[in-house]
């Protein structure tokens, strides 16, 4: 029976970015990401600008969660550390989940903390994940949704090769309003066909 290949957990280097396994040195930087109030609004975690601003992370359960991904098919979840430090910093994580094997497709999300925004990791660690996904995985489509008020990311999304498809009109309360969600997606001719 060949290898499940979801469950190859790959080193993946560029320049800025090197995309790799979770490793226990991880668990602070991770825990300081997962409470930034930023990452906390931009992904839809929290519901308003208090929840976000106080948001808190059980080291003990980060610990478990990210130890455990590896073992887990149909998914693949990799840190995101920055190549110019020696010991790799983590500064956030890609991953590639609810993998629908009948239709050949998955989900991909990306968080990026305060240390590693807005110096080009976020969108070579998208070229990354993408460029291994359609080489080693059995896939044809990849999707996401990305909330308005992150305009920021759709435009990552959209230097990977993604294209909107559609819009999901007030997918989210947060504060007094309501924020569309707009669902993106890049299948494996139009990657092959960019490179």
């Amino acid at each position: 029976m060949p290898e499940d290949p979801w469950l190859q957990v790959p080193t993946l280097a560029g320049d800025r970015a090197v995309l790799r396994g979770y490793r226990d040195q991880d668990l602070d930087a991770l825990v300081e990401i997962l409470t930034d109030p930023d990452v906390n609004r931009l992904t839809g975690s929290v519901h308003s600008t208090a929840e976000a601003n106080t948001a808190t992370a059980d080291r003990a359960e980060v610990h478990q969660w990210y130890s455990t991904r590896a073992e887990q098919s149909g998914r693949l979840d990799l840190m995101i550390a920055e190549a110019a430090t020696p010991e790799g910093a983590c500064v956030g994580e890609v991953v590639l989940n609810d993998w629908d094997e009948q239709n050949s497709s998955c989900n991909i999300r990306i968080l990026i903390g305060p240390a590693g925004r807005d110096r080009g990791l976020g969108s070579e660690a998208m070229r990354l994940m993408v460029d291994h996904a359609f080489t080693h995985l059995p896939l044809h489509r990849i999707s996401l949704g990305v909330f308005t008020f992150n305009p920021r990311a759709q435009r990552v999304y959209e230097k990977a090769g993604f294209v909107v498809e559609g819009r999901e009109r007030d997918a989210l309360r947060f504060d007094d309003g309501w924020v569309d969600q707009v669902m993106m997606s890049l299948l494996r001719p139009e990657w092959k066909a960019a490179r």
